[in-house]
């Protein structure tokens, strides 16, 4: 019983624009935090979200990223100069061995490899400049307008900074890769090569939490501790960052039981729900057609919020093809669109032309 009531304390205290009793908003032990739910997008917690702060060894979540979305991952690198004795965590790579690239990125995520950073970055673009530069780019084409990279490992310069929001939804991107994944959740990995390495990943969440399925840590002096987590539960995928955050073990954890114990995720537009749509000057005057996704959002257990789904369909005029998009449903929630999903032609519907006038003409002769 006191457990209970100890995680129902935690999970109120912890929801976003709850209160104590004194009034003041719960504080978690972080300079900065960020929590979503990421199929949905709905942001459950806030603090300093959009300050530029370092961020450490949770620069390797780009790093490994761009090293999976290459193509490259089962060619052959060999560990160059420059990155074997890199300084800090490392996966004591040693000048000329031979390694597969996968293999660098999971000593890059598990060990957090520093030496392997640079390996991944000399091996992809040359240098370590011009991966910076890379970055960059992947970082504006995700939208992360509050970060910028200057190392591929998180080795502080003053230069290199994120947001608690920008890391968390770069965690969130990364997730959607099934490779990003595969690695970020895996607990031991013995490597191949011309000096295979055991690696065993650093993130305790894999062993302690429930449904933990990464992300990566990070450390420095300036920076302090730093976590990208995530865990999945009930349907719903959460992913969370904090910035200089000394309890971040307890502190992710204690966030993540606060939103599942909190939130339940509810199925407002099923996506076999079927639309009668009227047609102009189509060989049929309707067609049918449906949501492609489900209408899923993450919704308070005990709340007052108000959610309704609305429909709006475009003037179909034939000729309509399968899967062609023809409308959108809403999901507003207290009259605010948190969700769209496009809904799209079931089957194709044909102009009326010659032939149509002909076939009728002829059926009609027939009798």
């Amino acid at each position: 019983m006191k457990r209970w009531l100890a995680a129902l304390l935690c999970a109120v205290l912890l929801l976003p624009g709850a209160t104590l009793a004194d009034g003041k908003t719960e504080d978690v032990p972080a300079q900065a935090a960020y929590l979503v739910e990421a199929n949905s997008g709905r942001v459950l917690y806030a603090k300093n979200e959009n300050a530029r702060l370092p961020m450490a060894s949770t620069t390797k979540i780009m790093t490994a990223l761009i090293a999976v979305e290459s193509g490259r991952l089962r060619e052959t690198v060999t560990v160059p100069d420059e990155a074997a004795g890199t300084e800090g965590s490392s996966m004591y790579l040693k000048t000329g061995e031979t390694i597969p690239l996968i293999d660098l990125v999971y000593g890059l995520m598990l060990t957090s490899g520093n030496d392997a950073a640079v390996a991944i970055a000399c091996f992809l673009d040359g240098s370590t400049e011009a991966f910076a530069a890379h970055m960059n780019a992947r970082a504006e084409k995700l939208g992360l307008t509050d970060t910028h990279f200057v190392t591929p490992n998180g080795l502080h310069d003053p230069d290199h900074y994120t947001t608690a929001k920008d890391l968390a939804l770069l965690g969130a991107a990364a997730l959607k890769n099934p490779f990003f994944r595969e690695i970020v959740s895996t607990q031991y990995r013995r490597t191949e090569g011309s000096n295979p390495h055991t690696l065993k990943n650093k993130n305790r969440l894999l062993w302690e939490y429930e449904g933990g399925i990464g992300v990566k840590t990070g450390y420095t002096k300036a920076a302090g501790k730093c976590l990208v987590f995530a865990a999945e539960r009930g349907g719903m995928k959460l992913v969370g960052a904090v910035l200089n955050c000394p309890t971040m073990w307890n502190t992710a954890k204690r966030m993540l039981d606060a939103c599942f114990q909190g939130y339940r995720v509810k199925r407002f537009l099923p996506r076999e729900t079927v639309f009668s749509v009227p047609v102009e000057n189509g060989v049929k005057k309707t067609l049918s057609a449906a949501p492609i996704l489900d209408i899923l959002y993450p919704t308070e257990i005990d709340g007052e919020e108000v959610y309704t789904v609305e429909t709006a369909f475009d003037a179909c005029v034939a000729p309509v093809r399968a899967g062609q998009q023809i409308g959108t449903a809403k999901l507003l929630r207290n009259g605010v669109t948190v969700q769209t999903v496009p809904i799209v032609a079931f089957e194709t519907v044909d102009a009326v032309g010659f032939s149509y006038y002909l076939k009728k003409a002829v059926q009609a002769f027939l009798g």
